[in-house]
């Protein structure tokens, strides 16, 4: 069984290599994608939905591209919601395999140091708070804690829930910024663009006052 999860895990980073980095720079190419759109109403958002789905499984792969162009072939408010719904997908296939297999899956993707640095959540007091709060913050890697989420004491509900409010931040203002853009309002997609740097840099001192805190609070 391990074997077979190894060599599926495989076979999904080789397809990701060789056919995702073209998919992204297709979708990147504003004109292609709204022709797309208009031609194939049902199946472009379908496609999108499929391609963020595959991003969350394979976390390596950056999640901005699809957000940006979500954001500008749909607007902010339907490309929102179609990534929120590739996020609930992908969390839900994440948890499932966790829950079942444990670390050899979380392995699969992430390397052990990655998961020692993360270790003190799992001891964390009102677990759910903490990891909301993780998820949150901007910066951090959201689609690690996804897959980490399955290794803690959390029911499916409350990671569903967590995974995908988490995810809105950022969501929001790629979507923002890319609609804004796809509107010609240039001046709005330098300002969400702004925002989100500003959301990048606190989250960033937050997450660490967050961490050494935990810390502090476990050599007591």
């Amino acid at each position: 069984m391990i074997v077979a999860a190894a060599l599926a895990a495989l076979c999904a980073i080789y397809a990701g290599w060789r056919c995702l980095p073209g998919i992204y720079a297709w979708l990147m190419d504003a004109e292609a994608v709204r022709a797309y759109v208009a031609e194939h109403a049902l199946l472009s958002r379908v496609a999108l939905v499929g391609i963020n789905v595959a991003q969350v499984l394979l976390a390596f792969l950056p999640g901005e591209p699809v957000e940006l162009a979500s954001g500008y072939a749909f607007g902010f408010v339907e490309g929102t919601v179609l990534c929120l719904v590739a996020s609930a997908i992908g969390t839900t296939i994440i948890y499932g395999a966790v829950h079942r297999r444990g670390r050899r899956v979380v392995e699969l993707f992430f390397a052990q140091d990655m998961l020692e640095r993360y270790a003190w959540l799992r001891d964390a007091r009102k677990l759910e708070l903490v990891m909301l709060v993780a998820f949150l913050i901007p910066g951090t890697p959201k689609d690690f804690l996804t897959y980490f989420a399955g290794l803690t004491a959390m029911r499916f509900p409350a990671v569903l829930l967590i995974a995908t409010l988490g995810r809105l931040p950022s969501i929001v203002t790629s979507t923002i910024a890319a609609s804004a853009f796809g509107d010609g309002n240039y001046l709005g997609a330098a300002a969400a663009i702004v925002v989100a740097g500003l959301l990048l840099a606190a989250g960033t001192v937050a997450y660490r006052m967050l961490e050494r805190r935990s810390a502090s609070s476990r050599a007591r």
